[in-house]
C-alpha cells in the first residue's frame, strides 16, 4: 500500500499549502480583505477533502507499521492470527485510500459541468446513413431523458425517408459534458436497409461531435465579423416560415464557420440558437488550440465518416454494440438505442481515469 515517491512529494506540498491557507485565513489583516478571504477560502475548500483523505491514509499507514512490528514479538498463536488479520485489513484499507487519493489528484476538466451542444451528421452510406443519424438523435434524447436533462432541437436538415443529414441539439444538465464527451467520433451501423430487397447487410456511418456550451463572456464575437442571412425555411412547417423568412444563417468570416437554424418560427429565436452553436464551435476551437500548445498533439473530435473509421459499431444481425476504444461489447442493441448508454460511459470514464493515473505515476 505504498504511495509512489513522486506522488508522496506532491501530497506533502498540498498539506503544506493547506496549513498555510489556514494560517492566512486566521491572519487579521487578511480577514479585512474580502477578495483574499474569498480566494483563500475557495482554495482551502477545494483542498480539504483531499487533505482529509491524506490524513486517513497516514493513520492507516501508522497503524499498519505498528501491527507489523508486533509480529516481531513473541505472540501466542491466537494473538498472532489476530494481528495478521488486522494487517490484511489495514493493507486493504490503505490500497483503497491510495486509489481514492490518486483519483482526487487527477486534473478536473473545467468543462465537465457544462451543458452540451451535440451535432450529429450522416456520413458514408446515403439514405441509410441519414436514417442512422436519426436513430442516434433519438438514442441521445432518450439517454438525456433518463438523466432528467432537458433537450432542445437547435437545427435539423431532414431527408424524405425520415432521416437527418444533420441535426443539432442542446442538452441541459449539470455534468452533461462529463458523460457525453466520450460520444464524439464516428459511429458505424451494420444492418439490412429497409430498401434492400436481397437482404444484404450494409455498413453506414454517422459522426457525432459533442461541444461544451460556451458563455458569451468566454467567446467574444465581433458583430462586424458576422454575415447574417435570413431565408425561408424548408421541411415540416416550412410553408408557414417561408412567407416570413424566419430561418437564419450566420457566417463567422474569420473562421469560416457557418451555422444555420430554422427550427423556430421566430427569426429572433433562430438567430439566438445559431449564436449558441457558433459560440460552442469557437470555444471548442479555442480549447483545441490550447490543448495542442500544452501537449503538442492535436485531438480531433470526429473523423471524416469513412466506413473504416469508428469508435462504436451497432451490428443489427448480431444484436451487438461494440465500443472499439475499450473493447466492450453488449448484446442488447435495442436497449442501447433506447438510451441505455451507461455501461459504455462508465467504462469509458474508468479507462480515461486509468490512463491519467498511469501518466500521474510516470
Amino acid at each position: 500500500m505504498d504511495i509512489e515517491p513522486g506522488v508522496r512529494e506532491r501530497l506533502e506540498l498540498i498539506e503544506r499549502r493547506y496549513e498555510e491557507l489556514n494560517r492566512l485565513l486566521a491572519d487579521p489583516e487578511v480577514a479585512t480583505d474580502y477578495h483574499l478571504v474569498k480566494e483563500y477560502g475557495q482554495e482551502q475548500a477545494e483542498l480539504e477533502p483531499l487533505v482529509q483523505k491524506i490524513h486517513l491514509y497516514q493513520q492507516a499507514e501508522g497503524e499498519l507499521a505498528e501491527a507489523r512490528s508486533l509480529l516481531e514479538e513473541e505472540l501466542d498463536p491466537e494473538m498472532r492470527a489476530f494481528v495478521q488479520e488486522e494487517i490484511a485489513r489495514l493493507e486493504e484499507e490503505g490500497t483503497k485510500l491510495i486509489e481514492e487519493i490518486h483519483l482526487m489528484l487527477l486534473p478536473k476538466d473545467p468543462r465537465d459541468e457544462r451543458n452540451v451542444i451535440m451535432e450529429i451528421r450522416a456520413g458514408a452510406g446515403g439514405d441509410e446513413a441519414a436514417l442512422f443519424a436519426a436513430d442516434l438523435y433519438r438514442m441521445y434524447t432518450k439517454y438525456a431523458e433518463s438523466q432528467s436533462w432537458p433537450t432542445e432541437l437547435l437545427s435539423v436538415n431532414e431527408i424524405g425517408v425520415g432521416g437527418f443529414k444533420e441535426v443539432i441539439l442542446k442538452i441541459t444538465g449539470r455534468g452533461a459534458f462529463s458523460r457525453l464527451k466520450y460520444e464524439s467520433g464516428v459511429h458505424r451501423v451494420q444492418r439490412v436497409p429497409i430498401t434492400e430487397s436481397s437482404g444484404r447487410i450494409h455498413t453506414s456511418t454517422a459522426t457525432v461531435a459533442v461541444l461544451p456550451e460556451a458563455e458569451e463572456v468566454e467567446v467574444q464575437i465581433d458583430p462586424s465579423d458576422l454575415r447574417i442571412d435570413v431565408f425561408g425555411a424548408s421541411g415540416p412547417g416550412g410553408q408557414h416560415m417561408q412567407k416570413n423568412a424566419t430561418a437564419v444563417r450566420i457566417t463567422h468570416k474569420p473562421s469560416g464557420i457557418v451555422v444555420a437554424c430554422q427550427s423556430e418560427r421566430s427569426q429572433f429565436r433562430n438567430r439566438e440558437r445559431a449564436m449558441d452553436v457558433l459560440r460552442a464551435r469557437l470555444y471548442a476551437m479555442k480549447e483545441e488550440k490550447r490543448q495542442r500548445e500544452e501537449d503538442a498533439r492535436r485531438r480531433s473530435q470526429i473523423g471524416a465518416g469513412e466506413r473504416s473509421e469508428k469508435i462504436r459499431t451497432y451490428n443489427f444481425p448480431q444484436n451487438r454494440v461494440t465500443d472499439h476504444r475499450i473493447n466492450l461489447s453488449v448484446y442488447n442493441l435495442p436497449d442501447v438505442l433506447e438510451g441505455a448508454l451507461d455501461p459504455f460511459i462508465k467504462e469509458l470514464i474508468a479507462a480515461d481515469q486509468r490512463r491519467q493515473l498511469e501518466e500521474l505515476a510516470a
